[in-house]
């Protein structure tokens, strides 16, 4: 009598689990995680979006564009995706046999290993339970030769061995794995040395956004510039894959695509950027950004700053004053020397006209009469004999006669 733990049990023994065949990786683990923590900053960030009041637009810019490079530089590090090629051959499953499959191969190049695929088709085949994801790496010069041996011995399938021989070949200018390695092992010290630079723009556009957007313009142009080098460093002599009859011609991948992306949005940006910072100063700003030295925000401390200067012009001169050029502080430097002249022509004038009117100074002469300080004059009174005296040397000409009919003397000339 079976019990409720006999299914697939013969004669007692235990469970016979006959289908324990591995499958295919089908996700970069690493890929996975990355795109998972900057999606989840991002999905944070959209949650308190709505909250925020003032600076709206470019606040979502700044962010999003910020999640964007960071996880583009990131997933491009270690992505499989630069140069790819897929192609539908026809070929033995293994060396020596004349039983063949049709099958679905791919090559995805990536910045230090190169990854092949081969997955049967579903029709037209004996069987169908063939799916293999082979990466093999190249971090030293000699590495990618290991792994080649090694895949011999474990016995993978022919086409994945006939993809992996190309890049061992290092004789007769056929060196297409030492090439791809030059080219992904400059570019992946520009892609750390652009996520430094994305790391620094952030904390710049947090405390001073200015330097942010030049650091912007740097982190775009390291990420075109290794966009560029990658290029420039393929192999000359394009790498064909023959598989029996059939070829593997390489393209640009995704991760390729994307720098290149990243690098021209972050340039252009940083670039309109610097030049509306240069053309009206202080007039980007987050809400992210922060003032460690006041109590107050900086984009608050320059509008009530503008306010006050404005409002001291109105009160001095009681109109606005014109924006000042070259030409208008030379003419007012010029009217100003001229206004100068006049005044000094007029002051010259002024003394000149007194002097001759024989105007009184405010000036005194320490030793004058007048001064206080000085000794005053004893006063005199005139006598009768000197009057008569007086009169006596005075010609007839100048003497004054009183006349009887008025009270007061006049001048009269004698004859």
């Amino acid at each position: 009598m079976k019990g409720w733990f006999d299914a697939f049990r013969y004669d007692g023994g235990p469970t016979l689990y006959s289908f324990n065949n591995r499958t295919a990786v089908t996700g970069d683990v690493t890929l996975i995680t990355f795109l998972t923590i900057f999606c989840t900053l991002y999905v944070a960030f959209l949650i308190i979006f709505p909250g925020i009041r003032k600076e709206r637009f470019t606040t979502f810019f700044a962010v999003t564009l910020s999640v964007f490079v960071g996880a583009t530089i990131l997933v491009t590090l270690f992505g499989s995706a630069w140069h790819v090629a897929n192609a539908t051959v026809v070929s033995t499953y293994r060396a020596f046999s004349k039983e063949k499959i049709s099958s679905n191969v791919g090559v995805y190049i990536g910045l230090r290993h190169v990854n092949i695929t081969l997955q049967a088709s579903t029709s037209s085949n004996w069987t169908s339970d063939i799916d293999f994801n082979e990466q093999f790496l190249w971090l030293n010069s000699d590495q990618m030769g290991d792994s080649f041996k090694d895949a011999m011995v474990r016995g993978l399938p022919f086409p994945i061995l006939t993809v992996a021989e190309y890049f061992t070949m290092g004789q007769e200018g056929l060196s297409w794995g030492g090439q791809y390695r030059a080219a992904g092992y400059y570019a992946v010290i520009m892609l750390w040395t652009s996520f430094s630079v994305w790391i620094l723009m952030n904390l710049m556009l947090i405390v001073v956004p200015r330097y942010g957007a030049v650091l912007m313009t740097t982190c775009g142009f390291l990420l075109i510039a290794t966009a560029c080098g990658y290029f420039g460093l393929l192999p000359e002599t394009a790498l064909v894959v023959h598989i029996e009859g059939s070829t593997l011609h390489f393209t640009f991948g995704w991760c390729y695509w994307l720098v290149l992306i990243a690098g021209s949005v972050c340039l252009l940006s940083g670039v309109i950027i610097t030049a509306l910072e240069i053309i009206f100063p202080h007039s980007f700003s987050t809400i992210l950004e922060v003032d460690y030295d006041t109590p107050y925000d900086r984009h608050i401390i320059i509008e009530d700053s503008r306010g006050r200067r404005f409002q001291k012009k109105r009160t001095s001169n009681s109109k606005l004053e014109e924006p000042v050029g070259i030409g208008t502080k030379i003419l007012r430097r010029l009217s100003s020397k001229t206004e100068d002249k006049s005044n000094n022509d007029y002051t010259k004038g002024s003394h000149m006209q007194n002097f001759e009117l024989g105007t009184k100074s405010t000036w005194n002469y320490p030793h004058s009469p007048n001064n206080d300080f000085g000794p005053k004059p004893v006063p005199r009174s005139i006598s009768k004999e000197s009057t008569n005296s007086i009169s006596r040397n005075i010609p007839t000409i100048h003497r004054v006669i009183p006349r009887p009919k008025s009270d007061k003397l006049q001048e009269v000339s004698m004859w």
